[in-house]
């Protein structure tokens, strides 16, 4: 069988697995996430030895450290996954929600039903806990699900796989509900990108490039997140140690993730202080600091700032910072540099919060708070599948509720359209 007919079998037998996943009670569906929860405890042993494969086949091919971290599991991590399970069980069932009824003058009753989108594509990269989480996720909203992980991560994401579908089977349920895709062919890809007819959605999960080849072959909707460009600014008039901790956790606290800071904005009215304590609190933390002509009259051990760097998504501990002249300079920077990700003001001026959080229209805009908190679990969805920069269906993470559409629903009592 060649590898297109593979995948065309893969996306029809998660279109007819889908159907019965729809239909499915809140308490099966709850059931079952405890089930695969319980089952990964009990198999932790052969899912680590299948990571242990990947982290040496990881270790031969000279991976970064960072990425090999990204692709460890221990007994933790999967008890990580496994609670994540258990918390997806908990959280409130959207399908068949009804959100809003209206009455029209003829009688007619109107309103919007939540119902699942259908087959769900997820293309990712080295993390295996994205396995059990999206899997979660999907089957919780109804949804079948279809996964292709990195090269990198196919004996553990296969792993992890097999036990969750193993619980499907448990239930009388089918397994296509739940696929992991075994081939590590980069053709796969391409032939799931293009079954439109019975994948409903695809979401990529990865780098940039990973994204942008994604969205360029799809035939069917991608949700795109091509990078966290995430600014803070330091308004005139912040308290200078509420600035400082929220720019050293938004920078320090984990750098490798997408809402990391990579940009930290200074009013010029503070600069001369504030730029000097901000300097020296970022390289105790081993920061590279690249910045502006004004700066670095205060900071001059900051390399100078390029045009690059305003763009940059550096996922290490590196920082641009820039002074403006003004909350308008500001905004006008992130409009222009931004990636419609995650964006914090530091400020003591209601006023200027107000403006900042109406006219800065990224995903997730933060008053006095740290970009890290942009994540599905931190704004209370219990979980997320991703974030999404793409404004069409979802803006921001996306839980339970984004793996959903709404149907319109009618009551009549016998009326006609003249």
């Amino acid at each position: 069988m060649t590898i297109a007919e593979q995948m065309a079998k893969v996306a029809r037998d998660a279109r007819m697995a889908a159907q019965v996943v729809a239909g499915l009670s809140t308490a099966v569906k709850d059931d079952l996430l405890r089930r695969m929860a319980t089952a990964l405890i009990e198999r932790t042993e052969e899912i680590l030895a299948a990571n242990e494969l990947d982290l040496a086949a990881g270790r031969e091919a000279g991976l970064a450290p960072a990425m090999l971290d990204r692709l460890a599991l221990d007994p933790s991590r999967i008890r990580a996954m496994a609670d994540g399970l258990r918390e997806v069980a908990e959280l409130p069932d959207p399908v068949g929600e009804v959100t809003g009824m209206w009455r029209r003058p003829n009688g007619l009753q109107v309103g919007r039903m939540r119902i699942p989108l259908g087959v769900i594509g997820i293309v990712y990269e080295a993390r295996p806990n994205v396995t059990a989480d999206a899997a979660g996720l999907c089957l919780k909203s109804g949804n079948a699900v279809i996964l292709r992980g990195g090269k990198e991560a196919v004996h553990s994401n296969l792993a992890i796989g097999r036990v969750l579908s193993n619980e499907l089977e448990r239930l009388g349920l089918p397994a296509a509900a739940l696929q992991v895709i075994a081939t590590t062919d980069r053709a796969a890809v391409l032939e799931l990108l293009k079954r439109e007819e019975e994948i409903d959605l695809i979401i990529p999960r990865g780098g940039e490039g990973l994204i942008r080849f994604v969205a360029e072959h799809s035939r069917i909707p991608v949700i795109k997140h091509y990078k966290g460009v995430c600014h803070v600014f330091v308004d005139a008039g912040a308290d200078f140690a509420e600035a400082e901790k929220i720019a050293l956790n938004a920078k320090v606290q984990r750098p490798g993730v997408c809402n990391a800071m990579e940009t930290l904005l200074v009013h010029q009215g503070i600069a001369e202080t504030f730029i000097p304590r901000i300097a020296a609190a970022m390289r105790t933390h081993g920061v590279e600091l690249r910045g502006c002509a004004t700066t670095r009259e205060f900071a001059p051990a900051a390399l100078p700032a390029s045009e690059a760097d305003w763009h940059a998504e550096y996922l290490e501990l590196i920082l641009a910072i820039r002074v403006v002249e003004s909350l308008d300079e500001a905004i006008a920077h992130i409009r222009t540099y931004g990636s419609l990700h995650t964006e914090a003001i530091v400020t003591r001026d209601y006023a200027n919060a107000q403006r900042f959080l109406r006219e800065v229209n990224s995903s997730v805009v933060l008053v006095n708070a740290s970009t890290r908190f942009a994540d599905g679990n931190q704004l209370g969805l219990g979980a997320e599948i991703g974030i999404s920069t793409t404004k069409l269906h979802s803006f921001g993470p996306m839980g339970l509720e984004d793996l959903t559409t709404r149907k319109f629903i009618v009551y009549g009592d016998g009326q006609i359209r003249n």
